[in-house]
């Protein structure tokens, strides 16, 4: 059995005219090691797909299981404990806490269960060079560029060793350059944790470099020829 399964999804929100149905029937399913990309034009419901799957929000009918556990079944406290230990978020827009510096703001994510203990710091400083940053984890996120920001926010993604990565849009908001080397480093951190990976994007430069594509297409999945794949 695959480590997620994505079964027989819909999303629909109350409108003036009845429901507005912005997911329907999506399924797909993910295994450790594996990346998935999801394009489609703005509106199309990427990120509520991407908020579900992360628990942030729930489906209006369908399934999500991650290794094994249906976490809409559990209760809010377990679930956002759920949340916190087996998904990784990347943003857009970073969410770093201004007032802490880049090593604080990545060890963040354990601080919502229990103490901060050593072994994090340690692991903080590893990830934080791990991104190319380990020269300046004491810098605040002022202090620090655009493309540097979204490098620590996918060190403290990874603070917890979850099972499952989530990137919106993460190289909205940057350069081509930056943009690039961000890309560089989710697939190559992806890889080297062995997590899984999936990520929503309109970049097509982006999207081609991921093992698997999806495309969302008034609702439902469809599949997308893969760089990658067209060209073995």
């Amino acid at each position: 059995m695959a480590d997620l399964v994505v079964a027989e999804l819909t999303k629909s929100f109350p409108a003036a005219q009845g429901q507005l149905q912005i997911l329907t029937g999506i399924d797909f399913e993910l295994s450790r090691r594996e990346n998935l990309v999801i394009l489609g034009p703005s509106g199309s419901g990427k990120s509520t797909l991407l908020h579900i799957i992360g628990t942030l929000d729930q489906p209006t009918s369908g399934t999500v299981q991650l290794e094994g556990i249906d976490p809409f079944s559990l209760p809010a406290a377990e679930l956002a404990k759920f949340r916190n230990r087996r998904i990784g978020f990347i943003f857009q827009e970073h969410h770093l806490l201004p007032q802490l510096s880049a090593l604080e703001n990545v060890v963040m994510p354990v601080l919502a269960e229990r103490q901060v203990q050593t072994a994090d710091i340690v692991r903080a400083r590893e990830l934080l060079e791990r991104v190319g940053l380990g020269h300046r984890e004491s810098h605040r996120p002022g202090q620090l560029s655009g493309g540097e920001r979204q490098r620590v926010a996918v060190a403290r993604a990874l603070i917890c060793q979850p099972a499952l990565l989530l990137a919106d849009e993460p190289t909205g908001s940057l350069d081509q350059l930056n943009a690039e080397s961000i890309g560089d480093l989710l697939l190559d951190v992806q890889e080297h944790t062995g997590t899984m990976l999936i990520c929503v994007t309109h970049s097509e430069p982006l999207a081609g470099r991921f093992q698997r594509q999806l495309r969302l297409n008034r609702g439902k999945l469809v599949k997308g020829e893969s760089a990658a794949s067209a060209h073995h």
